[in-house]
């Protein structure tokens, strides 16, 4: 049996009334932003004159709230200056933003779920307004809702926002998966009694494992719903 089918397998056994809706982390899931953060959260450092964050720092980085990240990589000594700098030296919104791009593949992943009748969330650990400019900028917001936030639930790990979502749709978390990339986005989703799939290679496994969206969508044909209107 080949890898491909024995996905298919795992996914009819977890989903046997089929999948209701997808929950999407953003960072490294929906949009290929790493190298951006990274560029980020290293001139802020450069700006109090430290050095770029150690590999540790940009995992942590990776994962966390930006005001987590921050308090984590500058100095307690120099955090009453952190909110100067990153609204006026080191502007996330001017200077991070145009480099941020879509995961490949993804557009296509989202609208042939939509095509489906498959509902769509976001769950990140960016704040409100960050995860809005985000959809702004590649002309999302159609596709997700609802939209749930660092400061509109509590960050992830925690399961709320995930809870949330399933409330919000009024469906059985046993429907939903989780896409995520990170150890935070697994414990969210299986707090929650959401499906979780690991994304994007990397050594994190979830009960759906798929390195691109070509092979999310091959492990998931057997359960997605036909194309409305077919």
């Amino acid at each position: 049996m080949s890898g491909q089918q024995a996905q298919q397998l795992t996914a009819q056994g977890l989903f046997p009334h089929g999948i209701a809706g997808v929950i999407f982390d953003c960072d490294g899931v929906m949009i290929d932003s790493r190298t951006a953060n990274n560029i980020y959260y290293n001139r802020v450092l450069a700006w109090f004159g430290l050095p770029p964050m150690t590999p540790e720092q940009e995992h942590y980085s990776f994962m966390a709230t930006s005001e987590q990240a921050l308090l984590h990589i500058v100095p307690p000594h120099l955090h009453h200056e952190i909110d100067y700098v990153i609204r006026n030296e080191v502007v996330y919104r001017r200077d991070i933003t145009p480099l941020l791009r879509l995961q490949p593949g993804f557009m296509n992943f989202i609208g042939n779920l939509r095509s489906r009748g498959v509902r769509m969330a976001v769950h990140t650990n960016r704040k409100l307004d960050g995860i809005q400019t985000v959809l702004d900028i590649f002309s999302l917001p159609s596709y997700f809702n609802p939209v749930v936030a660092a400061d509109t639930a509590a960050p992830k790990p925690s399961p709320e926002g995930t809870r949330h979502i399933c409330a919000a749709w009024q469906c059985p978390p046993q429907q939903v998966l989780f896409v995520g990339d990170s150890e935070h986005d697994k414990e969210a989703a299986r707090g929650a009694g959401v499906i979780f799939a690991a994304f994007n290679g990397g050594p994190l496994r979830g009960e759906i494992t798929a390195a691109d969206y070509p092979g999310l969508h091959t492990a998931l044909a057997a359960v997605l719903p036909p194309v409305s209107g077919l």
